[in-house]
C-alpha cells in the first residue's frame, strides 16, 4: 500500500495498467504500415462502403432513438406525479438486464417470417403478405434503442432532479412557461450528463456484435470477424480494427471540442426540490401507458416470451447446460476477481502518483472501455500471437481483454470508496504499530468492502453476456452461455436460444437492482 503511494512504484504500476489498453490501439494502428492490398481491393469495392455506411446509419438512429426515449422518459419521471411513478421509475431502468443479443433472438424468434405474429396475419391476409422486415438494420436500430436507452435516461433524471426551484422561478419572472424553462433553460443546463448518456449509447452501438450479426447486418464489427474468421487474415482484421479505433476517439474529440470552455453547476438544497405537476384525466393515462408500453417492450414481454420458450425447451437441459453455465460463472468469477485486483491497484497507484503525465496514464489505462470488444479482442490476440503458440488454447488473451474492457467499470467504484477514507486513519494505526499488510488488511478492506463488491457484481454481470471478446478469443471448443446463444442464433434455432438467455438475464437482475437504489439515493 504505501510502496504504491511513492511516486516510481506508482508509475510503474499504472504503466503496467495501461498496456492492456494502449496495445490494441498501437496493434490496430500500426497494422497500416503493410497493408493486405488483394484483401483491400475487395474490402474497397464490396465490403467497406457498405458497412461503414450501416455502421454510420446505426449508430445516428440508435443514438436519436436513444436520445428521445431517454430525455422523454427523464422528463416525465422528474417534473411529474401519476399513477405508478415510484415503480416506473426504477422499472424503467431493468432492459439494462437484457444483453441487446438476447432480445434480437427474442424478436427474430416472434416476428421473423416464420415467426407466430407474421404466420397468423398470413393466415388471415394471404399467403403473400409480408408487411416486416425485422432482420434489417431497422430492426437492429430498434432493439439497440430499446437496449440502450436507460443509459439516457438514468443521467438525464438525476440531472433533472437536481434541478433548482429558483431556476424555474426566475425563467418565470422572465416570461417562461414550464415547457419554456424545460427546453431553454433545463435542456442546456443538463448537456453534460445527456452527453455522457449519448456518448455510452454511441460506444455500445459501436460495440455491438450480437445483434448485428443475429439480423445479418454487415457493420465494422462484423467484417472484422469475418475478415478474421472467414478471409483469415488477421492483419487484414487489425487494419479494419484501426479504422473503427479511430471513428471512436474522433467522436471522443468531437463531442469534447463541442462544448468548448463551457461550464455548467448547479447545486440544489432539498429544501429546493423542483415541484412535481401532477398529471389528471387523459395526461395520467398518457403518461402510464408511454412509460409502460417502453417497458413492455423492452423487458416485460421479451422476459415472458423467454420464460416460455424456456419451459417448452426443459427436456434440452442436460450435462452440456452444465458445462456452459459452469465455464460462464467460472470466466465471469475469474475475471471480476482479476479486474477488481487491478482496480484496487490502480486506485491506490493513481492516489500516489507523482505527475500529471502518470495520472494520464492512469486515465489511459481506463480507456479500454472505450474501445469495441471486436478491435480489443483482434487487437490484444495479434501481438501475443508473435510469440508463437505459448499462448494458443489458453485463457490468457481472453483475461488480458477483458482486463482492458472492463477495468473502467470496476475503477469507479474502487476510487470512490478509496475517496472515502481519510489518511488520518492510515496515521493513526501506524503509530499503533500496524505495517503496511496489517493496515490493508484490517483497515482499508474492511472500509473498502462495499466498494469492491458492487465493483466486482458488475464486472462479473459484464462478463457474463459479454460476446466478441469471449467469441473470438475463446480455445477451441470452449462454450458460454453468451457463445451458445450466438450459434444458437446463427442456426436460426431461437426459441432453443431461450434457456442460456433466461440464465443470462437472471444474473443481470442484480446489478440493475443496485444501480436503481443508487440512482434513488442520488436523485
Amino acid at each position: 500500500m504505501s510502496a504504491l503511494t511513492r511516486a516510481p512504484a506508482a508509475t510503474l504500476v499504472l504503466a503496467v495498467l495501461a498496456l492492456p489498453a494502449l496495445l490494441p490501439i498501437a496493434a490496430t494502428l500500426l497494422a497500416w504500415s503493410s497493408p493486405e492490398t488483394g484483401i483491400w481491393a475487395h474490402q474497397l469495392q464490396y465490403v467497406l462502403p457498405r458497412v461503414a455506411l450501416n455502421t454510420l446509419l446505426l449508430v445516428f438512429w440508435v443514438g436519436l432513438g436513444s436520445l428521445l426515449l431517454g430525455v422523454g422518459l427523464g422528463w416525465l419521471v422528474a417534473f411529474h406525479e401519476f399513477p405508478g411513478r415510484r415503480v416506473l421509475s426504477w422499472a424503467l431502468l431493468l432492459p439494462l438486464a437484457v444483453p441487446g443479443y438476447v432480445l434480437a433472438v427474442v424478436a427474430a424468434g416472434t416476428l421473423d417470417y416464420a415467426g407466430p405474429v407474421q404466420s397468423w396475419f398470413r393466415s388471415a391476409g394471404g399467403p403473400d403478405l409480408r408487411w416486416l422486415q425485422v432482420r434489417s438494420l431497422g430492426g437492429a436500430a430498434v432493439i439497440l434503442t430499446l437496449t440502450l436507452y436507460p443509459y439516457v435516461y438514468m443521467l438525464a433524471r438525476v440531472a433533472f432532479d437536481n434541478a433548482s426551484r429558483t431556476m424555474l422561478e426566475v425563467a418565470m419572472t422572465l416570461g417562461e412557461d414550464q415547457r419554456g424553462h424545460f427546453r431553454r433553460v433545463m435542456l442546456p443546463m443538463a448537456r453534460p450528463a445527456l452527453a455522457a448518456g449519448l456518448a455510452l449509447v454511441c460506444m455500445e452501438t459501436l460495440a455491438d456484435f450480437g445483434v448485428v450479426a443475429a439480423f445479418n447486418v454487415d457493420t465494422l464489427t462484423t467484417a472484422i470477424y469475418r475478415t478474421w474468421y472467414g478471409l483469415f487474415s488477421l492483419q487484414a482484421a487489425l487494419q479494419l480494427a484501426g479504422l473503427l479505433v479511430l471513428g471512436v476517439l474522433a467522436a471522443a474529440w468531437l463531442e469534447r471540442r463541442s462544448r468548448g470552455r463551457e461550464t455548467y453547476a448547479v447545486t440544489r438544497p432539498e429544501r429546493e426540490r423542483m415541484p412535481r405537476r401532477r398529471l389528471k384525466g387523459f395526461s395520467a393515462v398518457a403518461a402510464v401507458v408511454v412509460a409502460s408500453v417502453v417497458l413492455a417492450l423492452a423487458f416485460l414481454l421479451p422476459v415472458w416470451q423467454l420464460s416460455a420458450w424456456a419451459w417448452q425447451h426443459t427436456a434440452d437441459l442436460d450435462s452440456r447446460y452444465l458445462d456452459f453455465a459452469l465455464r460462464s460463472l467460472g470466466v465471469a468469477g475469474s475475471g471480476a476477481l482479476l479486474v477488481v485486483a487491478a482496480a484496487l491497484l490502480h486506485g491506490y497507484a493513481l492516489a500516489g502518483a507523482g505527475h500529471a503525465w502518470a495520472r494520464g496514464l492512469g486515465r489511459l489505462a481506463t480507456l479500454g472501455y472505450a474501445l469495441p470488444g471486436a478491435v480489443l479482442a483482434v487487437g490484444v490476440f495479434a501481438p501475443l500471437n508473435t510469440l508463437g503458440g505459448l499462448l494458443q488454447g489458453t485463457l490468457v488473451v481472453m483475461f488480458i481483454a477483458y482486463l482492458a474492457r472492463f477495468l473502467a467499470v470496476a475503477a469507479g467504484p474502487v476510487e470512490g470508496g478509496l475517496a472515502r477514507i481519510h489518511g488520518g486513519l492510515d496515521e493513526a494505526a501506524a503509530t499503533l504499530g500496524a505495517g503496511v499488510a496489517a493496515r490493508l488488511r484490517r483497515v482499508h478492506l474492511p472500509l473498502l468492502r462495499s466498494s469492491l463488491l458492487v465493483a466486482a457484481i458488475l464486472v462479473f454481470v459484464d462478463l457474463m453476456k459479454e460476446l466478441p471478446i469471449t467469441l473470438m478469443t475463446r480455445p477451441f471448443g470452449f462454450e458460454t452461455l453468451a457463445v451458445r446463444i450466438f450459434e444458437m442464433a446463427a442456426e436460426g434455432e431461437w426459441t432453443r436460444a431461450a434457456l442460456p438467455a433466461v440464465m443470462i438475464v437472471l444474473v443481470g437482475l442484480l446489478p440493475v437492482y443496485l444501480l436503481s437504489r443508487r440512482l434513488d439515493h442520488v436523485a
